[in-house]
């Protein structure tokens, strides 16, 4: 009975099943696969991607310091994580698609296969399936929603062109959208003006869809990001009624923290009762415990609100707060940049900029806004303080070139003592932070600048904690490598067992305990020990100490000029350089730059310097173009005519007719002095060199390299040098060393000496002294060279005669014996002329030229 009572029911349900066919259009077909497609394939493909957007969601973390994104980015490794729920999300609308292909649904699934394209990233897909609806849809609304997620993954993709345009299309569409898509338009396009950096537009849209927000669009979100928006473009007023409507929506804690640190941030400050109201509201935020991670914002904030106020002790005081407090590399950066700010544009200190933009940059991330800008100033800056610092520290090592090892010494013990009283002071300052807070600091450790009182305590600003961190290092682990894992045990292990026996236990014991009683390295006489070895004490090294400020005094007054904008300090950069250094070899150019500074606000002293450059350098381009302003102009129209000239003149010379060559270069050289004069003076050296002895081609070609060292042409000049002074040295060895016999020439005597014996300081202080007490006449001057890795020697040069060396040499080796500085040394002296010497420093031919020395030299010189 049973089986016929199921029998009955199915045939009589037949009829109701063949109704709801697909190819059915009767109204209770159309309810089955409505309500079909909406609560079986459409709601579930909804909820799985509910889950995706939570996830995409989850992995926002939002920059307070900066506008906040009003969508997360998608992220191709967070998409793996959620692919699961995107095939789900796919396969469910794709079902309800192909069984119910009449319900009104259809439209709905295909835009939700389309969102979970474009949540995959597969951007192709996502817009074909958006554009297939906006095609074949019938639904107005539905077309609208489809074009709406178009924007959107436009915008992803960086097409911002094509998004642009559907954007366009739908703004004409706007009168007859329903509010949903009509709110979707507004977010979606601010999203888009967002991406573009277009804070005005951005804003005017999400304004736009306030009043269209419901609960699950985070309004609290939309309005701090209105908030940070109408801030960042200066509408104070707007920024702190959103800020308060942010606060209203009660959203999570982080959001509320920051709403209100920004509205104390921008409240309207007319009155004093008005700041401190501000100020109250700052400290009340400090005070919650439940702020405790933000302190570092906090404090950044009041900064910021003080320097509005141009309270820059407050200000500077509050930064260096938030740098101490937390741990928010983001914050520490702005904090750094803000105070190198000040101290660059208000306090016009370079030094303590430099060394805060040196920390910014460090903290900031590259994508940072303006990080470019921010680059290129702490370049400037650091370039600046690295010619400062060079003729600071110089002048103090020309400064104690006049003292003695005990005054030396004393000065250096004096300031070691100043700077650890002073460190330990900020030692015991210090209570919880081991961070290092920025100060000047320079390698002179007798400064006395007006900043002493801020001296560093960071450690690779200090030249001295350095030295001593080296040596306890060395002291501890020994003279290891630079390289990777070089603390492990088995690398030590292999090492010893290569080298040493293995110890006995006993051995290890006293090793230990001799180890355990060495005595602490003496700070005091290392930085004696360093600073001793930088100090010029010879006329060469303090020529090149000389040089090195007068470069240095070259480049500030270019820095100060063209790129920080400083003109009365390039001013004193410029004259300081021509009142220390007449002659320099930057004269011509500074005198001409002074005049163009002062041809805007003092015109007598513009002429002063213009007539000091016509007299001083006639010759030079800066005259030429101070007489004639077009000068370059026309200069480069006879370049063009001396290349033309030049093919010629080079044709002869490959030809080897280098006569016709001679003259079609000298015809060049008469248009005047050019850019490419150079170019023609190096082919006049390669005739020499066709035509004239190897010497004299040598000659020409080092004559050319110090007059043309900054031009391109030297590199080529100085590959050529070197071939030909290999050649030489080729056939020198070929030969046999073949040194000239004429000695009736100038001569030079030379101290020559193993590198281990380091006899450059003692070798030249003895010759110095030697040399003003028995031949001060002939004004002789002493240098020293390295010949070789082996060797090292000391030069007197200048003796006129061979006779005088002569002289020089009997007399030397007469004192020699009481000469207790050099009693312990071994070294060799000789007199060599100056062909001779050119031809032995070449060769490197020591035991050659000791044997010539002896057969062509009396004996009483030897």
């Amino acid at each position: 009975m049973k089986r016929i009572a199921l029998f009955i029911i199915s045939i009589g349900c037949l009829p109701l099943l063949l109704r709801c066919s697909s190819e059915s259009r009767s109204w209770t077909s159309k309810a089955y696969h409505n309500t079909t497609a909406h609560y079986n394939g459409y709601y579930y493909s909804r909820e799985e991607l509910k889950k995706v957007d939570d996830l995409v969601w989850g992995s926002l973390t939002d920059d307070y310091n900066r506008i906040l994104r009003l969508y997360p980015a998608l992220d191709s490794a967070v998409a793996k994580g959620y692919d699961k729920e995107i095939q789900e999300a796919v396969k469910m609308a794709s079902i309800a698609i192909q069984r119910h292909p009449n319900s009104k649904w259809v439209d709905d699934n295909y835009i939700l296969v389309g969102r979970a394209r474009f949540y995959s990233m597969d951007w192709g897909n996502a817009i074909q399936t958006f554009k297939y609806v906006n095609t074949k849809s019938d639904d107005i609304h539905a077309r609208h929603t489809a074009i709406i997620h178009l924007v959107r993954t436009f915008t992803e993709k960086k097409e911002y062109n094509n998004a642009q345009a559907a954007i366009d299309f739908l703004q004409k569409e706007e009168p007859i959208m329903n509010k949903a898509n009509r709110k979707a338009l507004y977010l979606e396009k601010a999203y888009y003006y967002q991406n573009l950096e277009d804070l005005d537009k951005m804003v005017r849209n999400l304004t736009s869809a306030v009043p269209l927000l419901k609960k699950r669009d985070r309004p609290g979100r939309v309005y701090f990001i209105i908030g940070q928006i109408y801030q960042k473009l200066g509408f104070e007023d707007e920024a702190y009624g959103f800020y308060k409507k942010c606060i209203s929506t009660n959203p999570a804690y982080e959001v509320d923290f920051y709403a209100r640190l920004y509205m104390a941030q921008v409240t309207e400050i007319s009155r004093s009762r008005d700041v401190n109201a501000a100020r109250k509201s700052f400290k009340q935020l400090l005070k919650d415990s439940k702020n405790k991670e933000f302190r570092d914002k906090i404090y950044y904030e009041m900064g910021v609100f003080e320097l509005k106020q141009k309270n820059l002790k407050e200000g500077i005081e509050n930064f260096n707060l938030a740098v101490r407090t937390g741990n928010n590399k983001r914050i520490d950066g702005e904090a750094y940049l803000r105070l190198g700010e000040v101290y660059y544009d208000t306090l016009r200190k370079f030094e303590l900029s430099a060394a805060y933009y040196d920390s910014a940059i460090n903290a900031l991330s590259k994508d940072y806004e303006g990080y470019a800008q921010i680059k290129e100033r702490q370049l400037i800056l650091a370039e600046f303080v690295k010619n400062l610092k060079t003729i600071q520290w110089q002048d103090s090592l020309l400064a104690m070139a006049s003292l003695d090892s005990v005054q030396l010494r004393g000065r250096i013990d004096s300031a070691y003592q100043i700077r650890k009283a002073a460190e330990e002071k900020k030692e015991k300052a210090k209570k919880k932070s081991n961070r290092i807070s920025i100060e000047a600091n320079d390698n002179n450790v007798f400064s006395t600048g007006e900043n002493e009182n801020e001296n560093t305590s960071w450690y690779f600003g200090n030249s001295s904690a350095m030295s001593i961190g080296q040596n306890e290092f060395k002291r501890t682990w020994g003279d290891v490598p630079l390289e990777d894992n070089w603390r492990r045990s088995n690398r030590i292990a292999v090492a010893t067992a290569n080298s040493l026996p293995t110890p006995t236990e006993t051995d290890t014991t006293a090793q230990a305990a001799n180890q355990k009683d060495l005595p602490a390295a003496d700070p005091v006489a290392q930085e004696y020990d360093r600073v001793n070895k930088e100090i010029p004490r010879t006329e060469e090294q303090r020529k090149v100490a000389l040089k090195k400020i007068e470069e240095a005094y070259f480049n500030l007054g270019d820095i100060y000029y063209f790129k920080l904008q400083e003109k009365d300090n390039a001013v004193d950069s410029y004259t300081t350089l021509l009142r220390r250094f007449p002659g320099s070899d930057h004269e011509a150019e500074v005198l001409y730059k002074l005049y163009l500074i002062f041809k805007e606000t003092d015109q007598t002293k513009a002429d002063f310097f213009a007539s000091r450059l016509k007299e001083l350098y006639p010759n030079s381009t800066y005259t030429k173009i101070l007489l004639n302003p077009n000068y370059l102009v026309e200069s480069s129209l006879a370049v063009e005519k001396q290349k033309v000239i030049y093919k010629s003149a080079y044709e002869a010379y490959e030809q080897g007719d280098f006569t016709t060559s001679s003259k079609y270069i000298d015809e060049a050289m008469a248009l005047g002095e050019t850019s490419f004069k150079p170019t023609l003076d190096l082919l006049r050296i390669l005739i020499v060199g066709e035509t004239e002895n190897i010497n004299q081609y040598q000659y020409e070609l080092d004559q050319f390299i110090q007059k043309y060292p900054m031009e391109k042409i030297t590199e080529y000049a100085k590959s050529l040098l070197q071939t030909s002074k290999d050649f030489q040295q080729n056939q020198e060895k070929q030969k046999g060393i073949q040194y000239i016999k004429s000695l009736e020439e100038a001569h030079y005597f030379v101290m020559i000496y193993p590198s281990a014996e380091k006899l450059s300081n003692a070798g030249t202080s003895v010759l110095e002294k030697f040399n003003s007490e028995n031949f001060a006449r002939l004004q002789l001057k002493t240098s020293n060279l390295q010949l070789s890795d082996d060797y090292g020697l000391i030069l007197v040069t200048d003796l006129p005669q061979v006779t005088d060396a002569l002289e020089f040499m009997i007399k030397f080796n007469q004192k020699l014996p009481s000469i207790t500085e050099l009693r312990n040394h071994k070294f060799n002296t000789f007199v060599i002329t100056k062909d001779n010497f050119d031809i032995f420093y070449r060769t490197k031919g020591l035991d050659e030229y000791l044997r010539f020395f002896e057969k062509n030299y009396p004996a009483e010189v030897q």
